[in-house]
């Protein structure tokens, strides 16, 4: 009997699956390279995350919790806007959703955050570190 053709070509669902991992891999290199870059302005927000004025959302934005002074709305404003600058880019060199590459930075702002630090969850639910 005759072994069924079997083809190494990926389905079309398996093959975007596939572009996705590729394009996320590549966005975890790219996010350590870009840390340095927003690192500096994320420790700006150090102490308001501490102190929980300021918070992280789960598509690697920083979100205000509760009414705050003008000049750290526009501190928050800043940050964001860096931080959507990087995610544009890295989107746009990989391929990627940039909704893909904020959460993929989330993670590491997770991991980089100090503890005390809110984190809101996709769920809608605040967590702290």
């Amino acid at each position: 009997m005759s072994e069924p053709s079997r083809s190494f070509e990926p389905s079309p669902s398996r093959r975007a699956l596939l572009l996705m991992s590729l394009a996320t891999l590549a966005s975890l290199g790219a996010a350590g390279l870009a840390r340095g870059a927003l690192a500096q302005s994320a420790r700006l927000l150090d102490a308001p995350r501490v102190a929980g004025t300021v918070g992280e959302r789960f598509d690697g934005y920083a979100v205000a919790r509760g009414a705050m002074p003008p000049d750290l709305a526009k501190l928050i404003d800043q940050v964001n806007a860096e931080r959507r600058a990087v995610y544009a880019e890295r989107a746009k060199s990989t391929g990627a959703p940039i909704d893909a590459i904020g959460k993929i930075y989330a993670a590491e702002i997770f991991k980089s955050a100090p503890p005390g630090t809110w984190f809101l969850g996709e769920d809608g639910q605040w967590k702290r570190k």
